[in-house]
């Protein structure tokens, strides 16, 4: 699936389940949620923390999807094509750091 098809894809089922979108600064909270619920696993798999009991049913693949989709949800939301400023952003950071990372010595 291209990330156009993702993004028909999320109008599709926002359209016949979710009834429509919920408005831009509540998705951006449902956003910050999300990201949080990545964060926390992250956080706990691979850093310092933990897992609770109420932690056993984590799945990070689940919540980076719930992240792509409420992300996708703002851009068609907003009329952001995420495939052509995917590319515009790559193209800005290429010119930007074309060497800098190769001249960063913690890096090697």
């Amino acid at each position: 699936m291209t990330i156009e098809e993702a993004q028909k894809t999320v109008d599709e089922w926002i359209q016949t389940n979710g009834i429509r979108y919920f408005n831009e600064l509540t998705n951006t909270a449902i956003l910050m949620e999300e990201v949080g619920e990545v964060a926390r696993i992250m956080a706990r798999k691979y850093g310092e923390q933990s897992f609770k009991k109420s932690d056993t049913e984590v799945n990070l693949a689940d919540e980076m999807a719930d992240v792509l989709f409420v992300l996708m949800c703002l851009a068609n939301q907003t009329g952001i094509d995420l495939t052509k400023a995917l590319k515009k952003n790559l193209d800005k950071k290429t010119k930007r750091d074309r060497t800098r990372h190769l001249n960063n010595s913690k890096l090697h």
